[in-house]
């Protein structure tokens, strides 16, 4: 019954995001649950039962994790050869020439998700045995690129198209963690707590944060690993 009403929740959320449309400097948007949709049921089916410890919410997906897999911080070599999940990918309709889309055929490598899933393959040795009490996934599930080829978050969208974004993502989080029955949901950054705090208000599920893994961050840049473990301890989460 969870995946059914998982994938419904996803549907649900591709339908009102295809009816947004988005000025310049955003030249393209790509949504990986459209085009890459087989790995993420894989993952959501093989590893998504509920109930959790806890949910990790990123932001929205990297140019070189689910972007190409279609898996929240999906970097190739984790999902891969550790994740063990591997299907077709397609591409967006509208491809910018500097952020290609080749699945798992793509050499890039995203550090975000190769710290977040090096962590916790170091923590748990099997997928199995960490999904068994945790599941990580995603605020919003589109990249904004920039004419230029960079990249644009969510939170830096121009106010009128960022409230139409966060409207849907705030619905679309609020259904899957009532399905998902979690004790904890955890931010990855400052961005997806506020999300959280926001789109769960009156749940009553004890919202907390985590540094982003981002190399964009300082402080992620210095034993991440370690101060993650110290960060969820804090939370009362302990591993």
């Amino acid at each position: 019954m969870y995946l059914k009403e998982l994938n419904t929740i996803t549907d649900d959320l591709l339908a009102e995001l295809n009816t947004l449309t988005f000025t310049p400097p955003i030249s393209h948007v790509y949504n990986p649950l459209e085009y890459a949709r087989e790995p993420y049921r894989i993952y959501l089916k093989r590893f998504a039962a509920p109930p959790k410890e806890a949910v990790f919410i990123g932001m929205n997906p990297g140019p070189w994790g689910m972007a190409q897999t279609g898996i929240p911080f999906g970097e190739i070599n984790a999902v891969r050869d550790w994740l063990k999940i591997e299907a077709a990918v397609g591409s967006p309709k509208h491809i910018h020439p500097k952020r290609p889309i080749t699945g798992f055929s793509c050499h890039r490598s995203e550090i975000s998700g190769k710290r977040l899933w090096g962590w916790v393959q170091k923590k748990f040795d099997r997928p199995d045995r960490f999904f068994a009490r945790f599941l990580v996934l995603n605020y919003c599930p589109l990249l904004f690129i920039e004419t230029s080829g960079r990249n644009k978050t969510p939170n830096s969208l121009r106010i009128v198209e960022r409230a139409k974004v966060i409207d849907i993502c705030d619905r679309a989080l609020r259904r899957t963690i009532q399905v998902i029955s979690p004790e904890y949901v955890i931010g990855i950054g400052a961005f997806a707590e506020q999300r959280a705090e926001r789109a769960l208000a009156g749940l009553g599920i004890p919202i907390g944060r985590i540094t982003h893994p981002s190399p964009a961050n300082p402080k992620a840049n210095r034993a991440w690993g370690p101060l993650i473990d110290t960060e969820l301890a804090r939370l009362g989460i302990y591993l």
